[in-house]
């Protein structure tokens, strides 16, 4: 099938944001790896006085998950969906964490950076050019040594890891999708896996754009070989603080 990209898919977003929490809500452990992989990032001090940048942040559970993992952390949260975000807003925020409608290439032109680290939860298999993104991270939105983590649908790839998610999106979430009145999207979503790097290929893809120190780590549960938690750094500079 064509995979949705750019306005496209940022249209699809804005008209199933109203559905989206509770769908999310039904995949076991869905809130919990997020957060799994937001700790993964090892924020120093509960993050007090880093800036930690949510890229895609959605409805904003990534950008809870990072408000948990470091709670003193100040947390600027960026989507490329109104509709996402305005669902976001919904939510009660502490006065640390602000939202803004930006693609990752329009955040590199904002004040706000580089950051101490940035955050992609479910991001790099819905854009156009990973590569181009990566690097935009690299160069603009992440200091040196700062710390990248990326909690992403990226199969193992096992055959059967690749089997058991045909089925999951072909009996789970293109039927549920569908009683929203977002077939399209949950479509895309499902296939979008199937088309998206293996994790070796996305660990390899990390260390090309020239992030060093890549992990790529699996999560628990039903998802595992499914999802992985990718951890980089931007080149080998650390702060004295994260050294220890």
């Amino acid at each position: 099938m064509t995979l949705l990209r750019d306005h496209d898919l940022a249209r699809a977003f804005d008209h199933a944001s109203g559905a989206y929490d509770r769908l999310t809500a039904l995949n076991p452990g869905y809130r919990a790896e997020l957060l799994r992989s937001a700790r993964r990032l090892r924020l120093p001090r509960d993050g007090e006085g880093l800036r930690v940048l949510d890229l895609g942040c959605g409805t904003g559970a990534s950008t809870r998950a990072l408000l948990r993992a470091a709670p003193r952390a100040r947390i600027t949260a960026v989507d490329a969906s109104a509709g996402m975000l305005r669902r976001a807003l919904e939510k009660r925020w502490p006065r640390q964490v602000r939202f803004l409608h930006r693609t990752a290439e329009e955040t590199a032109a904002d004040d706000g950076g580089p950051y101490d680290a940035v955050f992609a939860a479910y991001l790099f298999r819905n854009v156009t050019d990973p590569d181009q993104v990566l690097g935009t991270v690299r160069s603009s939105l992440l200091r040196p040594g700062g710390r990248l983590a990326v909690h992403e649908y990226s199969l193992s790839g096992s055959a059967v890891h690749r089997a058991l998610w045909r089925a999951v999106c072909d009996g789970v979430i293109v039927p549920m999708g569908s009683l929203t009145g977002a077939r399209a999207l949950y479509r895309h979503l499902g296939h979008s896996v199937l088309g998206f790097d293996t994790a070796p290929a996305f660990t390899d893809r990390l260390a090309r754009a020239g992030f060093t120190e890549v992990t790529a780590l699996p999560v628990a549960g039903w998802q595992t070989g499914i999802v992985h938690t990718f951890l980089a750094r931007n080149g080998s500079s650390a702060r004295p603080e994260e050294a220890r």
